[in-house]
């Protein structure tokens, strides 16, 4: 019996050694000096940021507001950052907090102008976010041209590119003349990553920034194509010359799609829109007659019930017309 627990204590203390010596390598190996010198190589050569997501990049820092106390708020409030990524890709001079400021003001006017004819408060409630809604879709609407624009400008860029590598011409080179002699917004962009490529900016890094800052497909299949090319090799000119004319033709469908779908889309809007206007149209006409609406309480619920199914039905019209080419 006594050599039994002898054997059971001598067994004991050494798992428990053990377990202690684990527990100090792993704290060792995960937060001592040497993996913090590590960590910090590994992120020098992968060229990115604490969180991983960073890339390295010499474009100066985008403000959220003209107060530093604000803008510093702003940068650490959630969404902002996504709302400051739409704002940089809409190529609006406007910043987070005027977006912000506006949606507030518009939310007032709409609450000022709607209070004279003594809605309830679900119809304020509704209307304030619709006009709140309003510089958000301004912003929207300008990204969306832009990329637009950027997209049917990528076909001629990606033949002016593979026309000055037939030349001779060096990649970086061929950014800076796509920058110097295109138009705006695409000419921007690229002018922003040979900027970056001369101030140090590895090539590879610059081109995932780019397409970063363009969210377009066809972009950052151009890119790939380059960073495949450049890593394994291959006729760079051909391969662009082909994913001008594949882009090309994929524009064409699209707009021969637009075309047909016009009818469906028309549609569309006629319908979403037509019970705002019926009702605006009966609240000036005949008030009396409609605001059962919102002064009865099975009014309320049937208001309620008649928004829900309208944007149901917006949301399954918008998925039947919207086309991907």
């Amino acid at each position: 019996m006594d050599a039994v627990f002898t054997i059971f204590a001598v067994l004991l203390f050494t798992a428990v050694i053990l377990l202690v010596e684990g527990a100090w390598l792993w704290w060792s190996g995960r937060h001592g000096s040497a993996a913090e010198r590590i960590r910090q190589r590994l992120q020098i050569m992968s060229h990115t940021g604490p969180s991983g997501t960073e890339r390295v990049s010499i474009l100066k820092q985008r403000r959220y507001a003209a107060s530093d106390q604000l803008d510093a708020w702003l940068k650490k409030s959630p969404g902002c950052g996504q709302l400051d990524k739409l704002l940089m890709q809409s190529g609006l001079t406007w910043n987070v907090a005027r977006v912000l400021s506006g949606s507030v003001a518009a939310a007032l006017l709409a609450m000022l102008l709607i209070q004279p004819f003594a809605p309830p408060l679900p119809a304020v409630v509704v209307a304030m976010l619709l006009f709140a809604a309003v510089p958000l879709s301004l912003v929207l609407r300008a990204r969306r041209w832009r990329l637009k624009k950027i997209e049917e400008q990528l076909p001629e860029a990606a033949d002016f590119i593979a026309r000055a590598l037939r030349a001779g011409h060096s990649f970086t080179n061929v950014l800076q003349m796509v920058g110097a002699e295109m138009p705006d917004p695409l000419a921007g962009e690229f002018r922003a990553a040979h900027e970056e490529i001369n101030y140090g900016v590895p090539m590879n890094e610059a081109l995932h920034n780019l397409a970063a800052r363009v969210p377009i497909t066809d972009l950052r299949y151009l890119v790939i194509a380059v960073l495949i090319q450049r890593e394994s090799g291959g006729n760079l000119a051909e391969i662009l010359a082909n994913i001008g004319h594949i882009i090309r033709e994929r524009l064409k469908l699209l707009a021969q799609v637009r075309v047909l779908s016009a009818e469906g889309r028309m549609s569309a809007w006629v319908l979403g829109l037509l019970p705002f206007f019926v009702i605006g149209v009966m609240s000036i006409m005949n008030p009396r007659y409609i605001s059962v609406l919102w002064l009865d309480a099975t009014g309320v619920r049937l208001l309620w019930a008649s928004l829900g199914m309208i944007l149901l039905g917006v949301l399954w019209l918008r998925r039947v017309i919207h086309i991907r080419v």
